[in-house]
């Protein structure tokens, strides 16, 4: 939970305000020009029944006596939307200093906003190791024109859902809500993620809550194999750990978060993305929030893939592995992404334990043909991180530690199967039909949708529909799938393992069974 710490709104506070802050509204407010809600459409709803300051500092309300069938008196109605004769669109307008501000309408009454950043923990250096995963736990705290008590009260009186997350390429910050609410959802979220002022108090307990999730990940092989895969296979921006080390909690502080924002939260390199609203409702909006963000050129960081490999002992009787190579490509080549989605599903598996049920994968190569056949196999699970322009693909496998040698040999085995073209076309129908499904099932949450437009728009510069993606997994075949492993197999290995790794075979013998 947020730390809430109730402040007052001096000049102390104005922070990043300068460089990167909303440039009216929150100026009038470090000016003493009026205390006020920062939109105009807050500002009316408090002039009228006290608004959302009401609600932060006490403002009494009787207890209603409503029944649910009778609609709540003084609360406007939401217009039913009259869905249009096509699926709705996105649209994207770019504002000056580069910003995109990409919505598209949907006929729900809520509405989901994402800010999304072309930063995460590629654009790290050595003395500022680990800020990103620090950001994401500094979200929604003290601002130049709230304090995080404030922040919590503002959302908390909308009704919202605000979250925050980290990743190698991106940062994220978004937040859900009742679509009458966008403009205070705009700008909380806005707000947080460009004019946090990182006061030292609470960058002291953050850093503590981020020591407690490093104690958890240690009892976590997956996650810990997950961090090692990618500083083992690549060198260069990709090697660079996502969460913070031991070592990095020590020099992090409140310099290193604003430095960290200041260079990388410019214009070109920003998407705000809303799903549940009309474009024209949103951009005179997010035009003001976000017309003081700096210009800047985009993210310019290099990667090379390596291979190698990693191994850790740790109590226990499992041995816990990936193995994994290179797709070459990434998410910008769009028609290798959807193989390698297809692939995902097709090669599918799971725990020993799972209670099966659809969308389990019980009928996936790997579960018929490992996880039923192998008993001593705890997990067997198809694997993939995909980045901008590359990505790594293979398989997390858990198993008995005396057997990780024969387990090696076994996924070995079964991905050059699909190499051979062993695949038949009824698994392939199933795997495409899985990956239709996951994409119709996940696009109808408004989050979802939001976060395919931010991220999309960020990775391409344009929204692609989900007909045309349906139209290209329709169109694969065996031999797209064979050949798209075959390449996979011509690349370096990677092979991290954790656990009992006395019977762990080495990296070089890998690769030299596809030699």
């Amino acid at each position: 939970a947020v730390v809430a710490m109730a402040t007052g709104m001096g000049t102390q506070m104005r922070g990043l305000v300068g460089k990167l802050g909303l440039p009216s509204a929150v100026g009038q407010l470090l000016s003493g020009e009026g205390k006020k809600a920062l939109s105009t459409g807050a500002a009316k709803k408090s002039a009228k029944s006290g608004g959302i300051l009401g609600s932060i500092f006490g403002s009494a309300s009787p207890r209603l006596a409503v029944p649910l069938s009778e609609a709540l008196p003084n609360v406007p109605k939401v217009a039913a939307a009259q869905p249009g004769a096509e699926a709705p669109k996105a649209e994207i307008t770019t504002l000056k200093n580069g910003v995109r501000i990409a919505t598209e309408a949907t006929y729900s009454p809520t509405a989901s906003i994402g800010l999304y950043v072309d930063a995460g923990s590629v654009n790290e250096h050595p003395q500022i190791s680990g800020v990103c995963h620090l950001l994401e736990h500094l979200a929604y705290t003290t601002t130049a024109s709230r304090s995080s008590f404030r922040t919590v009260r503002e959302i908390e009186a909308i009704g919202a859902h605000a979250t925050a997350s980290a990743s190698r390429e991106q940062m994220v910050y978004s937040i859900d809500g009742i679509r009458t609410n966008i403009p205070e959802m705009l700008e909380v979220v806005v707000d947080s993620a460009l004019n946090s002022t990182f006061p030292s108090w609470e960058v002291a307990d953050k850093l503590k809550s981020v020591e407690g999730e490093l104690k958890q990940l240690e009892d976590n092989p997956q996650g810990l194999l997950l961090e090692a895969v990618n500083t083992t296979a690549y060198a260069g921006a990709l090697a660079n750990p996502l969460v913070c080390t031991p070592a990095s909690l020590k020099q992090l502080n409140s310099t290193s978060c604003e430095e960290f924002v200041s260079e990388n939260y410019r214009g070109a390199r920003m998407v705000l993305a809303v799903s549940g609203a009309e474009h024209n409702e949103v951009l005179p909006i997010a035009e003001q929030l976000l017309a003081a963000v700096p210009e800047g050129p985009k993210s310019s960081v290099q990667s090379m893939y390596t291979g190698g490999e990693f191994q850790q002992n740790a109590p226990g009787d499992m041995t816990h592995m990936i193995l994994a190579f290179e797709y070459n490509g990434g998410w910008k080549d769009l028609k290798g992404s959807v193989v390698m989605t297809v692939l995902q599903m097709l090669l599918g598996g799971g725990g020993s334990f799972s209670a099966g049920g659809p969308g389990k994968g019980m009928h996936s190569r790997l579960y018929t043909r490992v996880l039923n056949n192998y008993p001593w196999v705890a997990n067997c699970t198809a694997f993939s991180n995909i980045y901008n322009d590359t990505g790594l693909v293979g398989v997390f496998s858990s198993c008995d530690g005396t057997r990780s040698g024969e387990m090696v040999g076994i996924l070995c085995s079964e991905l050059e199967a699909v190499a051979n073209g062993k695949c038949t076309a009824e698994e392939l129908e199933r795997a495409k039909s899985a990956a239709l499904a996951s994409v119709w099932m996940n696009l109808e949450s408004n989050a979802i949708v939001s976060e395919d437009i931010g991220r999309q728009v960020l990775t391409y510069g344009k929204h692609i529909s989900a007909s045309e993606f349906i139209e290209d997994v329709k169109s694969i075949s065996v031999k797209d799938i064979s050949g798209a492993v075959a390449t996979l197999l011509k690349t370096p290995p990677t092979l991290v393992s954790i656990g009992d790794v006395s019977s762990m075979p080495r990296v070089e013998a890998v690769a030299r069974h596809f030699a």
